[in-house]
């Protein structure tokens, strides 16, 4: 036994006798390497925290080393902050003494919160730099962020620490009214370009009011965010054509979080909600990303929402979610969303001419195109769906099936497609018996259809959904629908093509 202790014990001192010999460091002599010699920390907003960034620093050497100092330029004044290691330093501006053993590194995270007033009026950039060591043996990493100046709209709290809000039937929701009066930022019901806008919270238009937004309008939403039309308010996007790929004109919604990576992020936000009752609503040249529901009309008031040149990516539910719903759309582009790119449900009126519905969600229950007159345990279940008229368009996606007409018989079903590409798997026998879905036979609602022919699409994962002369929609599409002018401006030849884009010819 006590042979056994004696060997314990003399494997515990060579242990320890290792360990300390692991924090005999020799001081840095300049030989860092970085795994970037620039972190370029992704468009903030003025005071709003940016994500955080990493940066590796290696040690290639034998020796053990010490960093004496790793500080920022601007010291404790910087705007920037770090950890070391998991080490916050002095207020994350200040460390001293930092160890990286051979042939190993360690890691810098780095984040920002910077003001419009810090930048340079000219760039807009926010710069810094991380310096390792002093002197001969200094070496820097720069640190560039671009700051955008915003306009921030979001709820009032109040003096008992509760949260504005706005009551949607029996519940409320984190919310607020557009003031045209509003002390701070004068007419909040008419969006310019000026700045862009940041959203918390639901923004709502109010009963008799209008909501205007002006080409080049810029909407960024923070999570849970929207707008809500009420009963009688109206909203009006009055986007323009862009002369540029820069989309100079066009209104964008979106979500506020900007690093690349959130680039197509489904469901970052909320929707664009008109409310039952809602009046005079259009939507021209928008584009509408990573919302959980891009639109989301619900017995608008008998007046028809007007939506031309309008694009939807990357909906986490829905692209358009109509329920009884009036719209007349025209050079519409929806492409990838979880359970439909357009659904028009509990019956309404609906004309579609030269759009794109595209859906290549990750999902064998995702849809291109819903159409129903009903919804289960609604009162009553059944509304008459008095048109459903498709011109001109493409409705296709990934799944062998990309549409679905559900059809109740106490309530009226008009639907017709024209000169339409539509992919659909009519194999099954409870499929080609259907009478809904006689595309060859029924010439009241189908003419001139084109079943599971490919679109070509230009690329469908960058949501590009042009095409050129190969593929199926090309000049295919019936000049007694013809829209003059495609989604981005180009003069439609004739025969039109199908769909929302006028072919052209890419590079190879």
């Amino acid at each position: 036994m006590r042979f056994k202790i004696l060997i314990l014990l003399g494997v515990l001192t060579i242990a320890f006798s290792s360990c300390r010999s692991d924090f005999e460091t020799v001081a840095s002599t300049g030989d860092l390497k970085f795994s970037k010699d620039t972190v370029y920390l992704d468009t903030v907003f003025s005071n709003i925290s940016s994500s955080t960034y990493m940066l590796k620093v290696y040690n290639r050497s034998k020796n053990d080393i010490s960093i004496p100092t790793i500080k920022l330029g601007k010291g404790l004044n910087s705007k920037y902050r770090m950890t070391v290691d998991g080490l916050q330093g002095n207020n994350g501006k200040i460390f001293n003494n930092v160890p990286i053993l051979a042939r190993d590194s360690l890691f810098v995270f780095i984040e920002t919160t910077a003001a419009i007033t810090d930048v340079s009026s000219d760039t807009f950039l926010y710069t810094d730099q991380i310096e390792f060591d002093s002197g001969s043996n200094q070496q820097n990493v720069e640190l560039v962020t671009l700051v955008q100046d915003a306009i921030f709209l979001y709820p009032e709290r109040f003096a008992d620490g509760t949260t504005e809000t706005l009551p949607v039937g029996d519940q409320k929701i984190n919310g607020f009214y557009l003031n045209e009066n509003d002390p701070v930022h004068g007419n909040e019901l008419v969006f310019t370009k000026t700045k862009p806008y940041v959203i918390y919270g639901y923004a709502a238009v109010p009963p008799e009011k209008t909501a205007i937004f002006e080409a080049g309008t810029r909407v960024y939403f923070h999570a849970n965010s929207g707008i809500v039309v009420a009963n009688k308010g109206s909203i009006q996007v009055k986007g323009k054509q862009s002369l540029t790929p820069k989309m100079e004109n066009e209104v964008i919604f979106e979500g506020d979080r900007l690093e690349p990576a959130f680039e197509d992020v489904p469901g970052q936000w909320g929707t664009v909600w008109l409310s039952s009752g809602s009046t005079n609503n259009s939507f021209e040249n928008l584009t509408i990303k990573n919302a959980s529901i891009g639109l989301l009309i619900q017995n608008n008031d008998g007046s028809t929402v007007q939506i031309k040149n309008t694009q939807i990516y990357n909906s986490s539910n829905y692209g358009i979610l109509a329920q009884t719903a009036k719209i007349e759309g025209q050079n519409i582009v929806i492409n990838a969303a979880g359970q439909a790119t357009l659904a028009c449900t509990y019956g309404g009126s609906y004309t579609f001419t030269h759009s794109t519905f595209n859906n290549n969600w990750n999902s064998s229950q995702q849809q291109a195109l819903i159409v129903s007159n009903f919804i289960t345990g609604a009162v009553p279940e059944e509304k008459d769906l008095a048109k459903a008229q498709f011109n001109n368009c493409i409705i296709y996606g990934s799944y062998a099936t990309e549409m679905t007409l559900s059809k109740k018989t106490t309530a009226a079903f008009e639907y017709q497609f024209n000169n339409c590409l539509i992919k659909f798997d009519n194999r099954s026998a409870n499929v080609s018996t259907n009478p809904l879905y006689q595309f060859e036979t029924d010439l009241l609602h189908y003419k001139a259809i084109l079943l599971n022919k490919d679109p070509k699409f230009l690329s469908v994962s960058k949501n590009k959904l042009n095409i050129d002369d190969t593929s199926a929609a090309y000049a295919k599409g019936n000049t007694s629908y013809l829209i003059n002018q495609d989604i981005i401006g180009n003069t439609r030849t004739l025969p039109p093509d199908l769909g929302a884009f006028q072919n052209k010819v890419f590079p190879k």
